[in-house]
């Protein structure tokens, strides 16, 4: 069993930041990809970075320049720092990693709870 979930969010001024955790535990091998995704009022989920185990990051064209993903293998944990939030950043944050729970079994896709940040003035 692999728990994942974030933690950071919440209601911030336009111009603000804040940075998001998501860590996992349980039966944990190995992680690949990690990523956060968001999903806004009557919108849909949309993958907002992502950082692959050697370090290679990605991000939706919105947030680049303004998000920061990173990783820390030894505590099983992602990070996404967020600056110049924008009221069209509000939306509930979902953390995804890869996770392999045994060298004899494959990896798959489990999701966090959660976190909701909110940008408004």
């Amino acid at each position: 069993q692999v728990h994942v979930v974030e933690s950071g969010g919440g209601l911030v001024q336009p111009g603000g930041s804040l940075t998001l955790s998501c860590t996992a535990s349980g039966s944990i091998f190995r992680i690949d990809v990690m990523g956060w995704f968001r999903q806004a009022p009557g919108k849909q989920r949309e993958l907002v970075a992502s950082i692959t185990s050697r370090g290679v990051r990605d991000y939706i064209d919105s947030v680049r320049g303004r998000f920061t993903i990173s990783r820390d293998d030894a505590k099983n944990a992602v990070y996404l720092q967020m600056n110049n939030l924008q009221p069209e950043d509000t939306a509930v944050y979902y953390c995804n990693i890869d996770v392999k729970e045994s060298l004899y079994t494959t990896y798959f896709n489990t999701w966090g709870q959660g976190t909701r940040v909110t940008v408004s003035s």
